[in-house]
């Protein structure tokens, strides 16, 4: 068979792929390749966020195909380098998993590497190891790129079958010495800035936030947004209710819909759906998002959001792998980077409030302030941050304190 015709076929099924995902639940994990030699383009789930599926018509999370035992990969390695990305939703989801691939298109032009990825894979159970095995043998990867916490024991292990390949783990704490990094964001600094937006608008002084998991990622931006939102606003509130989800958007549009009953004009978040801000939206309430600019799927609701730009930390992994420079760390990079950062306010933040959010970005920025500086005390009054002092990046990271201002429990 002609490798011409062999590239139709691929396209041809790649769409009744698609086709039969819309129409009911797929049980097989979407790998999909792209790049300058790819043998399929992008399905519709990586469009643009605001051209995104809608939350509730994603695709359903699903199992990988268990692969047969690894094999060492070879040594030499031409120029080309193929990326895999391993994502716990599915790409059209508006929020993390999105920002993510927008990450990986953003390498595939600025690099010109081909680039792999496999949607919706779960944290939990055999299948996020059979993808990433599948990514290495059958894909030939030479990096890969696992994007949710849950994966970190599992990238752990496989570094050490495949001492060949870089292994690169967002949001976790572990590594070693030659080929298993990891990477993540300060979110916590344009969370605060975002906080100062809403706590200019809110009139109830009672603000709702839908919360992921009790874990201290999650637990210093709602720190962080509080903070921000009490230097413009003292009397604010910020009540927390968890869902335990990253991406639920019945159990999220439900949770922000019973803070909003509760007396909360503005929803915050720390999810991957949109429907907090269909709540809101449809409450009359306003909106902070996540990961990304939501604004055009609740535009009334919409102030801003904390937001994620992963492609240039993609391009130095993937050069630095091309070149055989790769040495893992453990990067945490913030605003100054680009890494995070903030989008567009809405028309009616004040503007006073709008000087001073760039004015607080400008120190943020430049390093001479940053959000976890003293005096700060949490829910019982305690001092957790004497005034004049600046919070380690270790207490940061294991933060598990609410600050004075946040309604809600930890446990």
């Amino acid at each position: 068979m002609s490798s011409k015709i062999f590239s139709k076929l691929l396209v041809l099924m790649a769409v009744f792929a698609l086709l039969a995902t819309a129409c009911g639940n797929d049980d097989d994990a979407d790998t999909q390749t792209t790049g300058a030699d790819s043998t399929a383009t992008a399905m519709a789930e990586s469009t643009p966020m605001a051209d995104a599926t809608p939350m509730a018509e994603s695709t359903p999370m699903a199992e990988s195909t268990p692969m047969a035992d690894a094999t060492p990969m070879a040594e030499e390695m031409d120029d080309e380098v193929v990326a895999g990305f391993v994502y716990v939703g599915p790409v059209g989801d508006a929020g993390w998993t999105w920002a993510h691939d927008q990450g990986r298109r953003y390498v595939e032009t600025s690099t010109g590497a081909v680039t792999r990825f496999v949607q919706s894979v779960p944290e939990e159970g055999p299948d996020f190891r059979s993808t990433v095995v599948d990514l290495i043998e059958n894909e030939n990867a030479d990096v890969v790129f696992a994007t949710s916490f849950g994966y970190m024991d599992t990238m752990e292990e496989l570094s050490g079958v495949y001492p060949n390949v870089v292994f690169e783990h967002a949001s976790g704490y572990k590594k070693n010495d030659t080929n298993f990094g990891n990477y993540f964001g300060r979110m916590y600094q344009p969370r605060y800035l975002s906080g100062m937006a809403a706590g200019a608008l809110t009139e109830a002084n009672q603000i709702g936030y839908v919360a992921a998991f009790p874990i201290p990622e999650v637990i210093r931006g709602i720190n962080a947004f509080t903070l921000g939102a009490q230097r413009v606003n003292p009397d604010v509130e910020v009540h927390v209710t968890w869902t335990f989800t990253w991406f639920d958007p019945a159990v999220e549009g439900d949770s922000a819909s019973a803070l909003l009953e509760a007396g909360a004009d503005v929803i915050a978040m720390h999810q991957d759906s949109t429907a907090p801000g269909l709540a809101a939206e449809s409450a009359g309430a306003r909106w902070v998002s996540y990961n990304s600019d939501m604004s055009a799927f609740a535009p009334d609701a919409f102030i801003t959001a904390p937001v994620w730009n992963w492609g240039p930390y993609y391009e130095r992994v993937i050069d630095a792998v091309r070149d055989g420079s790769y040495t893992p760390g453990a990067y945490w990079g913030g605003m100054a980077d680009g890494i995070v950062d903030l989008a567009p306010l809405a028309a009616d933040v004040p503007a006073d409030v709008v000087a001073e959010i760039e004015e607080v970005r400008a120190e943020i920025e430049d390093g001479s302030w940053d959000v976890f500086t003293g005096e700060i005390t949490d829910q019982d009054g305690n001092v957790q941050v004497a005034a004049g002092e600046v919070m380690d990046d270790g207490a940061m990271l294991g933060m598990e304190f609410f600050v004075e201002g946040v309604v809600g429990s930890i446990g």
